[in-house]
């Protein structure tokens, strides 16, 4: 480890995982109560369950950003990070702020509260206080990364890092206007959730990957920066007017179903492009890094982003096929597997690559970390065609045939058990993980190292 402030990022990577594995915990419970409906009606309703799952989520990746970033600025910079005390204070604050949140889900308090009550805006659902919470905490992470980058070198990696990180804030702010026509409350509401996920996170996830490829494959800056930004380009060029694909059915103008068709089938161009990026630096490498896991998750999130984000987005984006299919489990399909693919599997090669080193280790565990990969990839792959044969039926009996909501859910039933199987296996794949990061092997000490050493 050059930097000592560094040493930031395992905080920050310790509570993204404890978070990881809570939401994957909560999404297996959501599972169970799609094949056992009653299943803690009373106590844990299914929409509770459904919160916390989304919401940590989230708030987890965001945390696995926040720990990117802490780890790869002082390398990219050459300096260490403004200020190690505002870093440990911005988490403080996001934790206070995610108990707080957990808190008032479960147990429903506050409940109209303009201040302390939750909202009732999907993935936005936090109270008001929590929110100013994640504002301050924002604005103390841009103040201590801008400064580091200010006074540092200056590279396109850290300008994109930056450029992600400081939308990424900024379009949060739209979470504070909750006006009262639903319509209105829509088009506004999409600029966080998918300038988020399909915009800026884009940003972020080009930077990072970038500084992986960069330090694994041992490929030329030049190179890497030159495909850099032709993905942001491409990412940004796609990405802001796409948001027109959720205006289709909100009472929006009539033009935005072809805005939004055109461009949302060009997003698919920047995670072809990021999968081609990690094929052609792995082609081009001329390192041979012994951190294998991290290349193997490195290069799995791109290709199964590409397929989640992309080829399943682009199933359903067209305004004549999303008429049929919008809200099925075609769309759960979709954002599970982009999800996963894209931000999921980035944060954690982002991990399996730091980890060691923030240990003062070599790469450990690494067969265990790639089962973990295959698990999850695996388990979450299933899960997608599961969820689109579901969505492909659902979509033919209700909104083609016209049979009652209930009825056709009762007879998606096998599907919804596979489903459950396959969380199990990711479940499975999460705890191989959080082993293969955290529980160092026995170091193999050979008698003549002993004989040495004394």
């Amino acid at each position: 480890m050059k930097y000592q402030s560094q040493k930031i990022a395992y905080a920050y990577f310790a509570t993204a995982l404890a978070l990881f594995a809570i939401q994957i915990l909560v999404g297996l419970l959501a599972g169970w109560v799609y094949v056992m409906p009653n299943t803690l009606s009373e106590l844990l309703p299914f929409n509770v369950i459904r919160m916390l799952h989304t919401n940590s989520l989230v708030v987890w990746l965001l945390l696995g950003f926040f720990g990117a970033a802490y780890f790869l600025i002082p390398e990219e910079s050459e300096r260490e990070i403004h200020s190690p005390m505002i870093a440990y204070l911005q988490l403080a604050i996001l934790v206070i702020g995610t108990l707080g949140v957990v808190v008032t889900y479960t147990f429903d308090l506050f409940q109209g509260n303009w201040l302390l009550g939750k909202e009732g805006r999907e993935f936005l659902e936090q109270p008001k206080w929590v929110k100013v919470g994640i504002v301050v905490a924002a604005l103390l992470f841009l103040y201590n990364v801008t400064l580091t980058v200010l006074r540092g070198r200056k590279t396109a990696i850290t300008n994109i890092l930056l450029l992600g990180l400081w939308a990424l804030a900024l379009l949060f702010l739209f979470a504070f206007y909750n006006p009262s026509n639903l319509a209105l409350d829509k088009l506004y509401w999409w600029y966080v959730i998918h300038l988020w996920v399909e915009g800026v996170w884009e940003l972020v996830m080009a930077a990072i990957l970038a500084f992986l490829m960069l330090k694994l494959t041992g490929v030329d800056r030049e190179v890497v920066e030159k495909w850099l930004y032709v993905i942001v380009a491409a990412a940004l060029f796609s990405g802001i007017l796409g948001t027109g694909h959720h205006y289709y059915w909100i009472g929006a103008p009539a033009y935005w179903q072809w805005i939004g068709s055109i461009f949302s089938t060009l997003e698919i161009v920047p995670f072809f492009a990021m999968m081609s990026f990690a094929f052609v630096m792995v082609w081009k490498g001329r390192r041979d890094h012994p951190n294998k896991a991290a290349l193997l998750w490195s290069i799995g999130c791109t290709v199964l982003a590409f397929f989640g984000a992309g080829i399943w987005g682009f199933l359903h984006t067209l305004h004549g096929v999303n008429y049929y299919s919008h809200g099925t489990q075609i769309t759960a399909a979709h954002g599970h597997l982009a999800f996963f693919g894209a931000y999921v599997c980035l944060n954690l090669a982002m991990i399996t690559y730091a980890m060691p080193i923030l240990r003062a280790r070599d790469p450990y565990n690494q067969v265990i970390n790639m089962a973990s990969f295959w698990l999850m990839a695996g388990g979450m792959t299933f899960m997608t065609f599961t969820l689109t044969f579901a969505g492909t039926i659902q979509t033919h009996m209700q909104r083609v045939i016209g049979d009652y909501y209930m009825d056709v859910q009762d007879s998606l039933a096998i599907f919804y058990w596979m489903r459950f199987g396959s969380g199990v296996a990711v479940l499975l794949g999460v705890l191989l993980f959080l082993y293969a990061v955290f529980v160092p092997r026995r170091e193999v000490i050979s008698h003549d190292a002993t004989v040495a050493a004394e």
